[in-house]
């Protein structure tokens, strides 16, 4: 690969990975034609950018990016890919669901500033919850007070105004 490809390949990752807040390294070795361009599809249609990328230009992406990467060069050995999320569990679901006698497996992830080695860590990664999860399991903890409050005094007005209108209708 001549120096201007490999610079060229150097920044379109640098740029995938500045875009979006999360990435999983994946071994995609023992997949066939079939399995690979069904993942990709599949990848399509949950916003995932899947790029198979060389160990050494990854690499130096990660070294020359802001924040230490140094836990995930151990994993950059043979095929690597790469897939880019801006949602931190969508990745690891998907591998979990295609995912056929461990292939693909999982190489290493960084998600959420946090670093998984291994593919024994795919199960925690698919249920980690994303950031709208959080927020909507956070709103619904405040409401559920709230909502008590308001089930409450409605029972209370309804029986209130049922007794008052029994009352009178006594004569």
């Amino acid at each position: 690969m001549r120096k201007e490809d490999k610079s060229t390949v150097i920044e379109k990752i640098a740029a995938a990975a500045k875009e979006f807040a999360h990435f999983y390294l994946v071994d995609l070795t023992a997949l066939d034609a079939t399995a690979t361009s069904d993942l990709r599809r599949k990848c399509f249609e949950s916003q995932i950018k899947l790029m198979v990328v060389k160990n050494s230009l990854l690499h130096k992406v990660l070294e020359n990016n802001d924040g230490d990467f140094s836990p995930l060069y151990d994993s950059l050995k043979g095929s690597t890919a790469i897939m880019f999320s801006n949602v931190g569990n969508t990745p690891a679901k998907l591998l979990k669901e295609v995912a056929k006698g461990g292939i693909p497996s999982l190489k290493a992830a960084y998600v959420e500033e946090s670093f998984y080695i291994g593919a024994d860590q795919l199960e925690a990664l698919s249920n980690l919850k994303s950031k709208n999860e959080l927020i909507a399991d956070v709103v619904a903890l405040l409401q559920s007070p709230a909502k008590n409050v308001i089930s409450a005094l409605q029972s209370g007005g309804n029986t209130i105004h049922g007794v008052l209108q029994t009352l009178g209708d006594r004569k």
